[in-house]
Parts: structure tokens; sequence; C-alpha cells
């Protein structure tokens, strides 16, 4: 039987979210620079995700979960630079925050076993 993979789901409905405040700004908001950043950097996490996934060795694997990791920094600046210049209320804020940290913590996890795990081989 398939194991769920939590990072995988989450970060692709995480992904999902990005698309749709993408569109929300570029169509009701008009705002297009600060969107167009949010997206590229939101939706790059589970792609990360997924080339890690699919990675050729362990370091290939701990590498592009670092890039993931990165993008949810990158993105978790973005969502506040959003609300802080008036674009999202603070509800949606306080909402895509909290996924996206849940998402970096999950990776910072999955990034410290994985360096475990490569010093101990």
């Amino acid at each position: 039987m398939k194991r769920d993979n939590i990072i995988q789901e989450k970060s692709y409905a995480f992904a999902l979210r990005i698309v749709k405040l993408y569109r929300y700004l570029k169509g009701e908001k008009q705002e297009y620079v600060l969107g167009k950043q949010v997206l590229r950097s939101g939706t790059s996490i589970g792609a990360n995700v997924e080339e890690a996934i699919g990675g050729q060795s362990s370091k290939d694997f701990l590498s592009k979960m670092s890039i993931a990791y990165k993008e949810s920094r990158e993105t978790h600046y973005w969502i506040r630079l959003l609300s802080d210049s008036g674009f999202i209320k603070s509800y949606e804020k306080d909402s895509l925050l909290k996924d996206c940290e849940e998402i970096m913590k999950i990776i910072g996890s999955i990034q410290k076993t994985m360096k475990q795990k490569i010093r101990n081989s």
C-alpha cells in the first residue's frame, strides 16, 4: 500500500492557493509585479519537492529540499509584503502564512533527518 507523502500533498495544495491568490491580485487588484513574485516562489516549493522525490541520490534529494525551503522563505516574505502594502487582508495573510510556516517546518525536519542519514552512511 502506498504511503501518503505529507510534504508533497501540502506543497501542492499550497501552490493551488498561490495560483488563486495570483489570479485575484491580477484580476481584482490589478497588481502584477508582487503577484508574479509570489506566484513564482510559491509554486516553486512544490516543484522542488517533486524533483527531490525523483532525485538520483540522497545528496540530490537534500539539495532540492534545500531549494524548496529557500523558496518557502521567499514566499513568506512576499505574503507579508502583500499584506503590509494593502493588497491582501490580514486574515488572508494569516492563513497563507500559517500554511507556509507549516511547510517550512516539515521541510526543515526533512533536511535535518536527511543530513543525519548522509553523515551516518
